[in-house]
């Protein structure tokens, strides 16, 4: 018998939660609307949610229902204003962490200074964070890849999903580079506490495991990198999207197995991987 154990904290954080708890309950009351983007990276719940009427589109020239939804990570300041001059309902679920983010980004760009974001370019709330800039906005990973900062006045804010620790030591490589150039330095830590939780959770739990199974959308980036968290302990990591992944193979010789998800990863999704583990022999 194969006895299987949660991570202490997994799956939705509180934004996401929010998110879709807005989205269906849009649906309840008002009727179809359109989602710019995905309301979270995760293709079991977009699913779901497009089978309620949340229609996913790319751009706003696609919409066609009254109301739209911005997506828990965020938009540009553009996109609020043409949601509004098109006459369509908004829907804003935009996680309160971002809007932070969002608000530090457009003030510090407003006060002068260059604002840095420390994060992947291409992620959808680091777009919106930068378009909060006003163009004045820069994002990297890479220290040695920070401009000059005009003026010598550099601001650094984060995408919400980064390591906190992670962050600071960004910050740090950042200051030791650029010293000469500083006159002026503000940070604002916009890291979200509940990425880190998750982390440590998963940490936690693989000292007392065999295997862990990590569960959530290859798209997601926070559950990417919870499963090289995982990995990084040294415990044989699984990162499976469904419990239609899990093969008999994968359980051979273990007597433990620990379940884990990123912050994207409805409950649902983690019940069926258990589900699935229990009928192989599992116990909770």
């Amino acid at each position: 018998m194969i006895e299987i154990e949660l991570a202490r904290v997994y799956g939705f954080c509180p934004g996401v939660r929010r998110a879709v708890e807005m989205v269906e309950e849009h649906l309840r009351a008002r009727g179809p609307l359109a989602t710019l983007g995905a309301i979270v990276h995760n293709a079991r719940v977009v699913d779901r949610l497009a089978s309620l009427g949340a229609q996913g589109v790319r751009s706003l020239d696609e919409v066609q229902a009254p109301a739209v939804a911005i997506t828990a990570h965020g938009a540009g300041p553009e996109v609020v204003e043409e949601i509004r001059r098109r006459g369509l309902v908004l829907v804003d679920t935009t996680c309160p962490i971002v809007k932070r983010a969002q608000e530090a980004a457009h003030r510090l760009s407003g006060e002068g200074f260059t604002v840095l974001i420390y994060g992947e370019a291409t992620h959808p709330e680091v777009q919106g964070l930068l378009a909060w800039t006003g163009g004045k906005g820069h994002a990297t990973l890479i220290p040695a890849d920070v401009p000059s900062p005009k003026g010598g006045r550099l601001a650094i804010v984060s995408q919400t999903t980064k390591e906190r620790e992670a962050f600071w030591d960004f910050v740090g490589a950042v200051v030791g580079r650029s010293r000469s150039a500083l006159r002026e330095l503000q940070v604002v830590d916009t890291t979200c506490p509940e990425t880190g939780r998750r982390y440590r959770a998963a940490q936690d739990l693989a000292r007392r495991v065999e295997a862990i199974f990590v569960v959530g959308s290859r798209n997601s980036a926070n559950t990417r990198r919870l499963a090289e968290v995982v990995r990084a302990t040294g415990v044989p990591t699984h990162f499976i999207e469904s419990e239609e992944e899990i093969s008999p193979g994968s359980l051979a010789g273990i007597a433990r197995v620990g379940v884990t998800a990123g912050a994207s990863t409805p409950d649902e999704a983690v019940q069926a991987v258990i589900a699935r583990l229990r009928g192989w022999g599992g116990k909770p």
